[in-house]
């Protein structure tokens, strides 16, 4: 078990951007969320939705048969991670019913009266929480949104306060989420290694039965003036792997694809997975980590479940040795423990892949 405070990140309290809509008819936005300078290259209209970002079949990519083909699943996994950074998981085996009712149980989390979310509100000298994160001065610009963050694994990390005061049925759901799409998380990060031919070894020894995964659920609730503001700064995950659930129906997430920004639009029941700086630094730069921000509107609220995957706490983020070597190349990042490096990660804003570049060699 860690011993206490290994964990301890913080991010300034600031107001929560849902009530403020829900309590005051707000025709303009505070000016501590005007973010108008945002890059508007992209594009923001229907015929820029790219529903052909790569799609993974996860049945496929676990079969034996599916191997003897000509160009294998695998294969496509390494290219979407090598092209895009981003794909979108089909045949996931989660039960469609079940993610029904994560998502409805996650929209019922931020309905909440704000007297029952005061509960779970951020503490000081804490990140974990309803609040927002990164925020470290106090004329910071903010994020249109708001999130609900926590640690889910290992068991032992998790904060007394949270966890174990959500409502019953959404813990008990919260178990069995988080269980499959770890189990999920595992498997892919093991098939990208097979296709880097990194020994099973190197990738076992950092995503044990250890591995440190958390919890992201975002709100964006919709603004007078969407154009003034952005619900999530663009940035690369500084995880190893991302995979998204998205709870409505509402589009919102961009990435940034051959310097334009495109939005992504979500298949029925797929989850959207993504590289992180993490996996960039474990390839060697062979994946990359992508830039994606969200937008929002002026109609609807969006809301959306991000789970994060990072080796375990103690565990040493690095270059693996097997690509460094088979390719005879240099390492291009330096060697930090996780803590240290979630610490690091914690004590700046977000912004583009800026960490990422802070551990380059």
């Amino acid at each position: 078990m860690e011993a206490k405070g290994e964990t301890q990140w913080s991010s300034i309290i600031v107001p929560s951007v849902q009530e403020m809509v829900e309590e005051k008819v707000i025709t303009t936005v505070p000016p501590r969320y005007v973010q108008s300078d945002q890059d508007k290259s992209g594009v923001t209209d229907d015929s820029g939705l790219i529903p052909d970002i790569p799609v993974i079949d996860m049945k496929r990519l676990c079969s034996s048969a599916a191997k003897d083909s000509d160009y294998s699943e695998v294969q496509k996994l390494d290219l979407a991670c090598k092209e895009f950074g981003f794909f979108q998981l089909v045949n996931h085996g989660i039960d469609p019913t079940f993610l029904d009712k994560t998502k409805l149980e996650t929209h019922d989390l931020f309905s909440l009266p704000m007297e029952e979310k005061k509960k779970f509100w951020q503490k000081p000298d804490e990140m974990e929480g309803f609040g927002q994160a990164f925020v470290l001065s106090e004329d910071q610009k903010l994020d249109w949104a708001d999130i609900f963050f926590f640690t889910m694994q290992p068991a032992q990390l998790r904060k007394p306060h949270l966890f174990p005061k959500l409502p019953l049925p959404f813990r008990d759901t919260l178990e069995m989420y988080s269980a499959q799409v770890k189990s999920i998380a595992k498997i892919l990060i093991a098939k990208m290694g097979e296709a880097l031919e990194i020994k099973p070894e190197e990738i076992e020894e950092r995503f044990g039965d250890d591995m440190f995964q958390s919890m992201r659920m975002n709100y964006y609730p919709p603004c007078p003036e969407p154009n003034q503001v952005i619900g999530l700064t663009p940035h690369s995950d500084a995880v190893a792997l991302t995979i998204l659930l998205q709870v409505n129906d509402v589009e919102g997430l961009q990435i940034k694809k051959d310097g334009k920004w495109v939005f992504v639009k979500p298949l029925p029941n797929a989850f959207i997975v993504n590289v992180g700086d993490v996996l960039e630094i474990i390839t060697n730069g062979i994946y990359k980590s992508i830039e994606h921000r969200v937008v929002v509107n002026s109609e609807k609220e969006r809301l959306s479940f991000a789970t994060f995957h990072n080796p375990g706490l103690n565990k040493e983020i690095s270059p693996a040795k097997s690509p460094v070597e088979k390719r005879k190349k240099r390492a291009k990042f330096k060697s930090l423990i996780t803590k240290d490096y979630l610490k690091g990660l914690f004590s700046r804003e977000l912004y583009g892949k800026a960490y990422l570049d802070a551990m380059r060699i």
